[in-house]
C-alpha cells in the first residue's frame, strides 16, 4: 500500500497502463530499471531491499558487474521508468540521485529470494486505481490544482532572454537528466526544448506553457544538482602546485604535497580522493608519469588508456573504485588531475568529474621537487601512493630462447593477470596440477640472457646442488642462489618423479631451477607442502627434470639436453642459474 498521496496529473499518468504482451516484446534497450541505491556489501543490501519492498512495489536486488548490491525497481519500459522515476524522486519516496538502469549493470538478483527476473521482459508500472484514504495525521486536505505560476508566460520570457547561452545549455543538460529531452546542448531553445520543458512541467504539477519561470528554472537545476548535495564543490586555487579547479570539498580536504602530486584525502565515510599533478618536464617526463601511475593501487589494471604526444588519459575500474586520470603538457609543464571514486556511485562520481574537467585551469608555476623531502620513505610508495604488488611472486626459469618458462603451478592458478619480471605479460600454455608445474609463455617473444639445459647423466646422492630462484618475491630486483645437497632421488613415499634435496629455501624461490654441479638442469623446486606433517626445514624436494620434459614433449616443446659436463666454479653456476631465472607474478 502506497502511503503518501498523488497529484491528480500524476495519477492520470499512472493510469495509462500499455498492454503487458507488447511489453514482453520491447527490445532490450527500452527493459530498463530505476536504481534506487547501491551498497557495497551483500548484508546492508538485503536490509535495504526489504526496508523499500515494505512500502513499494516491485522492489529487486542486483549484484552489480562492479561488485556492489543494487536496489532497483522494475523491470519497465523505459517510458514508464522514467515516470516512476520522476513521481517518486519528487514525492521524496527514493532518493534524488536515483536513476535509470540497464540489465546490463546486473548480475544475479538476490532480492526476493528465488526470483529471477533477467531476460524476461518489462511489467506494468504501479497503478492507482483510487485515492488513499487520509491517516490520522495527515492533512485531509489534498492540493488539486498546482502551484501558482511566479511569472506569466510574457514575464518568464522576458527573465529566459536575460539567461547566457552556457545558462541556456544548462537547462538542456538537466532536462536531459531528467528523461526529459534527447536533442543536442546547443542553448537554442526550438520545438524539441519547448516540447521537454512543457512535459518536465506537467510532471512536476505546474501549468505547460513550454517556458519555464525564473522559480521554475531554479526547481529544475536544483533536481539535477540534488545528486551533488553535501558534496560542497568549491574551486580551489592552489598555488603551490599552480593549478585552479572544483574540489568537492564535502569530502575531501588537503592533506600534503609529495611532488609531483597534491593530496587531497577523504575526510569521512566516501572513500574519495583527489590529486592534483604538477610538475616540470618534457615529453619523456609525461610518459613517464603515465607508466608510473599504472603501477599504483589507485589505477586499476582494468579501463581504458590513452596517451599522445602531450596528454594521456587513465581511467582504472575495480570492484572496488573507479579512477580517472587526465594529465597535460603545456610549455615545459606537466599539470593534471586523479578523481579516485567508489564504485557503484556512478551518477555522483560523473557529476563530479564533469566539474572539475570544465573547471581545470593552469595557473603559473610548478610544484617545488622539495616539498615533502623530509616525508617517510618506502619502496611500496611513490610520491605518498601505494604500489599495486602482485598477490604472490614465485620462481621460474627459461626453457627455449624465445622465452618459454616453467614454474610452480601455485604461481599461476586463479590470477587475473600473469608477468614475468613485473614487466611482460604471459600466458598458461599447459597445467599439470598433478606434477604441480606449470608452462608460461610471454605475450611477446622474449630474448633470455640463458636457457636451461636438461641434465641427461643420474646424479650422484650427496653430491651439490644449487637453486636459482627470488627468494625474497622480487624485492631484490636480482634472483639468489642457494646451495644444498641432493638427499635422495626419490620422494619419502618412493615417488620417482620427486628428488629430495637438503637446503633451505625461502617460499620465494619454489619454481625456480635446480642445477647440479655442471649448471644443467635436475629439476625444479616445488613449495613446502600446507599439509599437516612438519618436515625439517631443510627437507624440500623438486620435480625431477625427466617429469618436466615430459610435459614439454607433451606442449610440442623441445628442450636442450646434455648428458655430462665437468664441475663448474661456483661463480660460473651462480651466473648461469642468474641467467635463465625469472621472477613470476600472479597479480589480482
Amino acid at each position: 500500500m502506497f502511503k503518501h498521496f498523488f497529484t491528480p496529473v500524476v495519477i492520470a499518468v499512472f493510469l495509462l497502463v500499455c498492454a503487458p504482451f507488447n511489453r514482453a516484446l520491447a527490445q532490450d534497450n527500452d527493459v530498463v530499471w530505476v536504481q534506487v541505491e547501491a551498497q557495497p556489501s551483500l548484508a546492508e543490501a538485503q536490509d535495504r531491499a526489504r526496508a523499500y519492498a515494505a512500502r513499494l512495489p516491485d522492489v529487486n536486488g542486483f549484484a552489480m558487474t562492479s561488485g556492489w548490491y543494487a536496489i532497483a525497481l522494475g523491470p519497465y519500459a523505459r517510458e514508464d521508468a522514467n515516470q516512476v522515476l520522476r513521481v517518486y524522486r519528487s514525492e521524496g519516496t527514493i532518493p534524488r540521485d536515483s536513476f535509470i538502469a540497464f540489465s546490463s549493470s546486473f548480475r544475479q538478483q538476490f532480492w526476493p529470494v528465488g526470483e529471477n527476473l533477467l531476460n524476461r521482459g518489462v511489467l506494468a508500472p504501479p497503478v492507482i486505481s483510487s485515492l488513499p484514504q487520509p491517516e490520522a495525521n495527515l492533512p485531509s486536505i489534498i492540493q488539486t490544482t498546482p502551484d501558482p505560476a511566479d511569472e506569466t508566460p510574457t514575464e518568464a520570457r522576458r527573465s529566459e532572454a536575460q539567461l547566457s547561452r552556457p545558462d541556456r545549455e544548462a537547462l538542456q543538460v538537466a532536462l536531459k537528466w531528467a528523461g526529459f529531452y534527447d536533442s543536442t546542448i546547443d542553448g537554442a531553445f526550438g520545438r524539441g526544448t519547448r516540447n521537454s520543458m512543457a512535459a518536465w512541467q506537467q510532471a512536476n504539477g505546474f501549468e505547460s506553457t513550454g517556458i519555464l519561470t525564473t522559480a521554475q528554472r531554479a526547481a529544475l537545476l536544483d533536481q539535477y544538482n540534488a545528486v551533488l548535495k553535501g558534496m560542497d564543490l568549491k574551486l580551489v586555487r592552489d598555488t603551490q602546485a599552480g593549478i585552479e579547479i572544483m574540489i568537492p570539498t564535502g569530502v575531501v580536504a588537503f592533506e600534503k604535497y609529495e611532488p609531483p602530486f597534491a593530496h587531497y584525502a577523504a575526510t569521512g565515510d566516501l572513500d574519495a580522493q583527489v590529486l592534483l599533478i604538477s610538475q616540470a618536464g618534457d615529453q619523456a617526463t609525461l610518459f613517464g608519469l603515465y607508466d608510473i601511475m599504472q603501477t599504483l593501487e589507485i589505477v586499476p589494471l582494468t579501463g581504458p588508456r590513452e596517451r599522445d604526444s602531450d596528454s594521456f588519459r587513465l581511467i582504472g575500474e575495480s570492484g572496488m573504485m573507479i579512477s580517472q586520470t587526465e594529465a597535460w603538457l603545456e610549455n615545459g609543464e606537466i599539470k593534471g588531475f586523479t578523481l579516485v571514486w567508489p564504485a557503484g556511485d556512478e551518477e555522483r562520481r560523473r557529476r563530479v568529474l564533469g566539474e572539475m574537467q570544465k573547471s581545470f585551469a593552469r595557473l603559473g608555476g610548478v610544484l617545488d621537487p622539495s616539498i615533502g623531502a623530509d616525508a617517510q620513505q618506502s619502496i611500496d610508495l611513490v610520491a605518498g601512493l601505494e604500489v599495486r604488488k602482485p598477490r604472490l611472486s614465485r620462481s621460474g626459469f627459461f626453457v627455449d630462447r624465445a622465452g618459454t618458462v616453467v614454474t610452480t603451478a601455485d604461481a599461476v592458478e586463479s590470477c587475473t593477470r600473469i608477468t614475468l619480471d613485473d614487466e611482460h605479460d604471459a600466458n598458461v600454455l599447459t597445467l599439470d596440477t598433478k606434477l604441480g608445474v606449470a608452462v608460461v609463455q610471454p605475450a611477446t617473444a622474449l630474448a633470455p640472457l640463458g636457457v636451461a639445459r636438461f641434465a641427461g647423466a643420474v646424479p650422484r646422492l650427496q653430491s651439490d646442488v644449487a637453486v636459482g630462484g627470488y627468494s625474497y618475491e622480487g624485492i631484490l630486483g636480482a634472483p639468489t642462489v642457494t646451495f644444498g645437497t641432493l638427499s635422495d632421488l626419490r620422494g619419502l613415499a618412493g615417488e620417482d618423479q620427486i628428488k629430495r634435496l637438503a637446503l633451505t629455501p625461502l617460499p620465494g624461490d619454489a619454481g625456480g631451477p635446480v642445477l647440479d654441479t655442471g649448471g644443467h638442469l635436475l629439476g625444479m623446486l616445488l613449495p613446502r607442502s600446507n599439509s599437516d606433517q612438519t618436515l625439517p626445514e631443510d627437507v624440500n624436494f623438486a620435480v625431477n627434470g625427466a617429469a618436466i620434459k615430459t610435459v614439454l614433449d607433451a606442449a610440442g616443446l623441445s628442450v636442450n639436453a646434455v648428458d655430462r659436463s665437468d664441475p663448474l666454479p661456483v661463480e660460473d653456476i651462480r651466473e648461469r642459474a642468474s641467467g635463465m631465472t625469472v621472477l613470476v607474478s600472479c597479480w589480482d
